[in-house]
């Protein structure tokens, strides 16, 4: 079973942000461990973002957020948010296409 999460986060500084992830994409070596990802911005709260990332099972995600990059880039991410991150952490019961 495939594992979403949605990262939600408010900031005021949309385009370092966008650079901090390019860089990580970049530094990553090999193939990434999840299957999609998408960045998105609301149209209602413009300075509100959410990163939708589906890995192929929670392990990988869970083993992915192990990672001390990962962790570093988190906390790198908190501190262009103007409030804490969110995290929605949701198992994918039905998807169509599939």
């Amino acid at each position: 079973m495939s594992f979403i999460q949605i990262i939600e986060y408010e900031t005021d500084r949309p385009d370092e942000m966008q650079a901090l992830g390019d860089a990580r994409m970049q530094a990553d070596a090999g193939p990434p461990p999840f299957v999609r990802l998408a960045v998105t911005q609301d149209r209602d709260r413009p300075n509100r973002y959410m990163t939708i990332v589906e890995f192929p099972s929670y392990e990988v995600a869970m083993a992915n957020n192990d990672d001390p990059k990962t962790q570093e880039f988190a906390v790198q991410m908190a501190a262009l948010c103007t409030s804490p991150p969110v995290f929605h952490n949701l198992d994918v019961r039905m998807s169509v296409p599939e």
